[in-house]
């Protein structure tokens, strides 16, 4: 091999003969470094334009092609941003998945995204996303409660996490006021004259702490204190917020002798439940049963649900900001974002019949 052949990456040519790029030999064509190699021909930004032309132009002529984990190596960094979700399936957690993975694509970051149900799995995420790992860059909990031994480990070491859905003071969030949202759903059903009102709960993930159930249930009991009123504690049946389970749970409600005029869904897939079990018992929304859920899903304007808007997605992309920004600076200090929530009133809340 002559001196001024460029090396291949185990010193030996291929079958074809022709020695193999390598991303040094850019490097050194172009006079930067690997990394600059690396940001240059992936997009990424503290590139100077001059320089990612000379970089763009040296790689055409040597016709090197980027390889993706070895870019990634060079650079120091894996360019990945790993996702944990109680369940990758569900509306809510696809919605902002979606967003959070618009927004840091955009910054040259992919995502790798895991379900995370239990203690066992928290605990497996943390250690393969580890900062030794070299799995990820940073993560993101979704729905996930992390104590503050576990958060204070993983700071401790290096970690970068944002937690959307519930604040942990060690870790960057993006929160709404649940209680806030509690009383909302609750108030609109109490001035429509409504004195009995059933609450379709969230399971509450006892196993991973999961608060907002409980911070909507708090809502739901200061709305009826304010009103002078005490919560009927029969009128609360638990279930997932899968549509199938909350219709079942609806049913409970729905076909008790104490049957509620109204009902507080604590999300809007638990009240396209409610709407299926009032259907099956001859129940019709409004006139019969008043429903109001939280999130504004997708089809709820297609029902006519009144719901607590929550900005999902833009909880996704706030999530996202705050993770760039923590990842362009090593010592910024976690920050606390909390998004507003808005009432939308549609056709499923009425005043409950005299008598």
């Amino acid at each position: 091999m002559s001196a001024d052949q460029p090396e291949t990456t185990d010193n030996k040519r291929p079958p074809n003969g022709v020695p193999m790029i390598r991303m040094g030999d850019v490097a050194r064509a172009a006079g930067v470094s690997t990394a600059t190699v690396s940001r240059a021909l992936r997009g990424l930004q503290h590139v100077a334009p001059a320089t990612r032309k000379r970089v763009h132009a040296v790689a055409a002529e040597l016709d090197y092609r980027l390889n993706l984990p070895a870019a990634r190596l060079a650079a120091g960094t894996t360019n990945t941003i790993a996702v944990a979700v109680p369940d990758p399936a569900t509306w809510f957690n696809a919605t902002i998945v979606g967003a959070l993975g618009r927004e840091t694509a955009s910054a040259g970051y992919d995502l790798l995204l895991s379900g995370v149900a239990s203690v066992d799995e928290r605990r497996r995420f943390f250690e393969l996303n580890s900062v030794r790992s070299g799995r990820s860059d940073a993560v993101v909990l979704i729905d996930i409660a992390v104590d503050e031994a576990d958060a204070d480990a993983f700071v401790a070491q290096g970690g970068c996490a944002v937690s959307v859905g519930l604040r942990t003071p060690l870790l960057s969030s993006v929160t709404v006021d649940n209680v806030a949202v509690g009383c909302v759903a609750t108030e609109i059903l109490l001035d429509h004259g409504h004195r009995s009102i059933g609450l379709l709960s969230l399971s509450s993930g006892d196993s991973l702490n999961f608060a907002i159930p409980s911070h909507r249930a708090e809502g739901y009991a200061r709305a009826h204190t304010r009103a002078g009123l005490t919560p009927n504690p029969s009128l609360t049946v638990s279930t997932s917020n899968s549509s199938t389970a909350a219709r079942r749970a609806a049913h409970v409600l729905l076909g008790s002798a104490e049957r509620p005029s109204a009902i507080f869904a604590m999300c809007d897939e638990q009240a396209f439940g409610a709407m299926l079990a009032a259907r099956d018992l001859d129940l019709r929304i409004p006139d019969d049963v008043s429903l109001v859920g939280v999130d504004d899903h997708d089809q709820s304007r297609l029902v006519g649900l009144t719901t607590v808007r929550q900005h999902v997605a833009d909880q996704g992309t706030a999530a996202a900001e705050l993770m760039l920004r923590m990842l362009g600076s090593s010592n910024a200090p976690p920050q606390h974002v909390q998004l507003d929530t808005e009432l939308i009133v549609r056709d499923s809340v009425g005043s409950p019949r005299p008598g």
